[in-house]
C-alpha cells in the first residue's frame, strides 16, 4: 500500500467510493470523473504503477474482474458497445501512478473516441452515482 497513492486510499476503505465489486485481491468502483456514466474503474488492491509490475497470477484476477464487471456495466446503463482502456506512464496519458483498467459504457454518438477521453467528464445528479452503482452490483448476481 502506498501511503500517497489515492486508488490505494480507496482499497484500504480511507475514501469512499462507489464499489461495484470487490474481493481479496480486485476492486472496482465507479469513475468519479466519468467518461460516460457507469465508466468504472479496475484496480489491483496491492499498489503497482504499470501493468508490467502486475504479477501474472494477479493480472489474470483482474482480468477477469474486468470481463465480469464489463457485462454487469452493459447490463446496468443498457449500453451496446464498450471499451477497455489501460495506460501506463506519464506520457501515455496516466494520471493515477496505480496500474488501472477502464471500463467505458459506449452510446451511439457519444462523442468518445476510442481509448481517449475529448471531452470534459460527466457529472452525477444527487443520488445518480448510487443508483448506477446498485444497478452493476445488481448485475453481476
Amino acid at each position: 500500500m502506498e501511503s500517497s497513492c489515492i486508488f490505494c486510499k480507496i482499497a484500504g476503505k480511507e475514501i469512499p467510493a462507489s464499489i461495484v465489486y470487490e474481493d481479496s485481491k480486485v476492486l472496482a468502483f465507479l469513475d468519479i470523473s466519468p467518461a460516460n456514466k457507469g465508466h468504472v474503474l479496475v484496480i489491483p488492491r496491492q499498489h503497482y504503477v504499470t501493468l508490467l509490475e502486475v504479477p501474472d497470477s494477479t493480472l489474470a484476477e483482474v482480468a477477469k474482474v474486468v470481463k465480469k464487471v464489463s457485462g454487469a456495466v452493459l447490463k446496468a446503463t443498457k449500453a451496446k458497445d464498450f471499451n477497455v482502456a489501460q495506460s501506463n506512464g506519464n506520457s501515455a496519458g496516466q494520471e493515477v501512478m496505480h496500474v488501472h483498467f477502464h471500463i467505458f459504457p459506449r452510446f451511439k454518438g457519444d462523442g468518445l473516441l476510442a481509448g481517449r477521453l475529448n471531452r470534459p467528464a460527466l457529472v452525477y445528479e444527487d443520488g445518480e452515482a448510487k443508483e448506477i452503482m446498485k444497478r452493476i452490483r445488481e448485475a453481476l448476481i
